[in-house]
């Protein structure tokens, strides 16, 4: 049994190891690839969008109020306001629906 908690962390420890440095030993230039360029600025930000999404549907008592909240923080984020103004309008928002409509 210990012999594949061993082998499970070499696993992971190779795989990350070699996802952060395959690319510096093989990139070595500039990329000049106006696409890969682009692929890349966006990477950070559809990774936490794809661990954020499903985590926003499922924590709440219906989705409906996970909804409510999801549109309230979007509009909110999409005039400007801090994330803290965000953060605290949505989790009232699922508040209110929780507690009053659904």
């Amino acid at each position: 049994m210990k012999h594949n908690v061993y082998c499970y962390i070499f696993v992971m420890w190779a795989v990350t190891y070699l996802i952060r440095v395959l690319p510096l030993t093989l990139i070595r230039k500039e990329i000049k690839n106006r696409t890969v360029r682009s692929f890349l600025h966006y990477v950070p930000y559809v990774t936490l969008s794809v661990m954020t999404f499903p985590a926003i549907l499922s924590e709440t008592g219906t989705v409906w109020s996970a909804w409510g909240a999801l549109l309230v923080a979007s509009a909110l984020a999409w005039t400007g306001r801090s994330l803290f103004q965000v953060a605290v309008a949505a989790c009232a928002s699922v508040f209110l629906l929780e507690m009053f409509l659904l």
